[in-house]
């Protein structure tokens, strides 16, 4: 078996600043830009063929992305220009384990210099065999992780066709099992809301459903670490992707900044309340792992009331709160949401049964979930403890395989 090399790393691949665009030149289309922060949108050009890697330039710098389909690299990012006859997926793997930001030059803004990265003094495989097995290894891990969070983007939606279904189309089972509104249910008019509902429905808030509690207040200088003895990790509004929150990049708090209340339990709901966008207020996500975990300040939980779990976290996704929250931001010019402005939506109170219905239908679907973020967790640290060992020659492939 080869053994591992001291090289360059420009040895391996060459580096290449992204291109400028402008979002007001970007033209709506399937490629992605790929800037520091993520993809910054879609455009109708692509100048590099995937599959391809990015790291951050400026602003967010040295995590490596892997895009598997053609994308345009903007120019706050570097792209990888030439892999030099190297395995993709490995060198994606090794720019992971180098933790390239740590080696971030220039002063007040973080930037990433091709010329400071290509001298850089490192340990790698040039065998292509021996590249391969490592990256499968890896990317078989990646790929497990991928098609759970495939399975739960489908499982999230099924509940919330459900939902919709239910509680804004009205068309639960009725006591025949035929669909309410549509089989003629008796609907009656509801000043508050200023629409029909079943009858026996009343209106709401989200304070009659659920509490809300924000966050932990911190300075930078309270900031600790992991290996840090009595501190609390704290999840934080960039912890929130899409509808998942993700425990990955937390900071860490004295235990003494952390009330009990504060505290995510599982099936709880974590919204943002502060933001620099407009398009991430109200940002939300249930909270499905065991750990003891808080919260900062910019945002908060919400905690149902008797039997509202489910209908809460589908309610606090609802095309309705989303269109509130922007009309209200957009009102005010202002990217926050106060308390008592969240406890005042608007909603619909079902009855206690037909909640009860909804709630045995779709508990299944969240506890699924639940178990594959719970494997997500531990393939993610499987693969972070072997990431170094077989980059650095520690164990071989058929140690692990």
């Amino acid at each position: 078996m080869s053994k591992i090399s001291k090289v360059e790393l420009g040895d391996l691949i060459e580096f290449q600043r992204g291109f400028d665009l402008p979002k007001s030149q970007m033209v709506d289309g399937e490629y992605p830009v790929r800037s520091s922060n993520g993809i910054l949108g879609y455009h109708n050009e692509y100048k590099a063929t995937g599959p391809g890697i990015t790291i951050g330039r400026s602003g967010t710098v040295g995590i490596p992305h892997l895009i598997k389909r053609n994308f345009f690299p903007h120019n706050t990012s570097l792209f990888i220009k030439d892999f030099k006859g190297n395995n993709v997926e490995y060198i994606y793997y090794l720019l992971k384990n180098l933790r390239l930001g740590d080696r971030k030059s220039g002063s007040g803004v973080p930037t990433m210099n091709r010329n400071h990265l290509h001298p850089l003094s490192i340990l790698a495989y040039t065998d292509d065999v021996i590249q391969s097995q490592i990256a499968k290894v890896l990317s078989d891990l990646d790929s497990k992780i991928e098609l759970n969070n495939k399975i739960n983007t489908e499982l999230e939606s099924m509940s919330k066709l459900i939902y919709d279904y239910w509680f804004v189309q009205f068309d639960f089972p009725d006591e025949n099992g035929k669909p309410y509104k549509s089989s003629g249910g008796l609907m009656v008019y509801n000043e508050k809301l200023k629409r029909e509902i079943p009858e026996a429905w009343k209106s709401g808030t989200i304070d009659d459903i659920a509490e809300l509690v924000r966050g932990v207040s911190y300075n930078k200088h309270d900031i600790k670490t992991s290996e840090d003895k009595n501190v609390t990790p704290i999840l934080r509004a960039t912890n929130i992707t899409g509808n998942t929150i993700d425990l990955n990049n937390m900071v860490y708090v004295p235990n003494e900044f952390v009330s009990d209340n504060q505290v995510l339990n599982k099936f709880e709901v974590l919204i943002t309340m502060s933001s620099g966008s407009i398009n991430h207020i109200g940002k939300n996500g249930m909270f499905y792992f065991d750990e003891k975990v808080a919260f900062g300040a910019f945002c908060a939980k919400l905690v149902s009331k008797e039997d509202f779990r489910y209908f809460l976290f589908s309610y606090a996704q609802s095309d309705f709160v989303s269109a509130t929250i922007k009309n209200e931001c957009l009102g005010t010019n202002i990217n926050n949401l106060n308390s008592s402005l969240v406890k005042g939506f608007k909603l619909v109170l079902p009855n206690k049964e037909c909640l009860k219905s909804f709630n045995k239908k779709v508990a299944p679907v969240y506890n699924k979930i639940a178990n594959n973020q719970k494997e997500n967790q531990e393939l993610a640290e499987l693969r972070d403890w072997l990431l170094p060992m077989l980059m650095n020659g520690q164990v071989r492939v058929g140690e692990v395989s």
